[in-house]
């Protein structure tokens, strides 16, 4: 039996929100578990992109008839000013018979306006989190997840986190295999857990104010399994261990030690999705034994690495380096 999934989609709308999604559909699909996509929009016809492509053909509310799933797009003037009546509207006609309601992106803005996330757990683009916080104040938002499951209501980060939210959908539907299948047909992750961080620790860590410190997290974001210890952190650049602690926590607000570590957990975790294991992910990224990856992996993500990689890796684990 086919799933019908609506998107809905209006003038400046993201097009990765909608076809980043709709490529997942489209793969499970081919691999047996058939959707049939409907593009929705307020008034119907033609609905010109964001990136000036132009999304031919779509229906009005009235008329797409009952759906299992309803997925709001994003823009960023969803974020910018209040969505339009019309768009409510439509939004409002959608969501009332549908058994899943999802957003890409700034589409929580949509869900929000309606009253549909009070009192709820969502997440938006990191860029948007601040702004849909204070605008709706009931909402529980999390800023930092890629995407957040609360009761019906699935919730996703920016742009390509919607792809890693079709994949979850494609999973509860049809199961794990399922979505697994689709993913190695489009090559990218089972899919990143949902709570995982929408950035890296190198993305997050500011840009050191020294060049000393700048070369120095260079290096270790370089290697991370190399010896990292104050002491031949501090050696390697010619300072004492004290003012090398100083920097860390002037500079990036942290200490030399909570650093490495976060830098390490970021590559056991890839380690673990690209199929190696534990005591593999442990060694190569410099966390060393299984014992102090689990006390990582619970002090950060609050789980397990043999959960972690159960749950998300789409191969068998090896023990190969990386």
């Amino acid at each position: 039996m086919t799933h019908r999934v609506a998107f809905l989609v209006f003038g400046e709308v993201t097009l990765l929100d909608v076809s980043g999604p709709l490529e997942v559909l489209h793969q499970a699909g081919r691999l047996g578990h058939p959707y049939t996509p409907v593009l929705v929009s307020p008034r119907g016809g033609d609905v010109m992109t964001s990136s000036g492509v132009a999304l031919a053909r779509t229906m009005v509310a009235a008329d797409a008839g009952p759906v299992d799933t309803l997925v709001v797009a994003g823009a960023d003037r969803l974020a910018e000013q209040p969505p339009e009546e019309e768009l409510l509207a439509a939004a409002a006609v959608l969501a009332e018979g549908a058994p899943r309601i999802a957003s890409v992106c700034s589409g929580a803005f949509v869900l929000a306006e309606l009253g549909l996330l009070d009192g709820r757990r969502a997440t938006t683009h990191w860029r948007h989190a601040r702004t849909l916080a204070r605008r709706h104040p009931r909402v529980h938002v999390e800023p930092d997840a890629l995407h957040i499951r609360d009761g019906r209501y699935v919730t996703s980060a920016g742009i390509s986190a919607g792809i890693d939210l079709a994949l979850a959908l494609v999973e509860d539907d049809h199961g794990a295999n399922a979505a697994r299948q689709a993913a190695r047909e489009l090559v990218v992750f089972m899919q990143r857990p949902g709570g995982q961080s929408q950035f890296s620790t190198a993305l997050v860590t500011p840009p050191a104010r020294t060049d000393l410190l700048g070369s120095l997290t260079a290096s270790v974001l370089a290697d991370p399994a190399a010896d990292h210890s104050l002491p031949a952190m501090a050696a390697s650049a010619a300072v004492s261990t004290r003012h090398l602690t100083r920097l860390f926590q002037s500079e990036l607000n942290t200490t030399p030690a909570r650093w490495v570590e976060r830098v390490r957990l970021d590559r056991a975790q890839q380690l673990l999705l690209d199929g190696h294991s534990v005591t593999s992910a442990a060694q190569h990224s410099g966390l060393g034994s299984d014992e102090t990856l689990r006390r990582a992996f619970a002090r950060h993500l609050g789980t397990t690495p043999t959960d972690y990689r159960r749950r998300f890796t789409t191969t068998r684990p090896t023990d190969s380096s990386p």
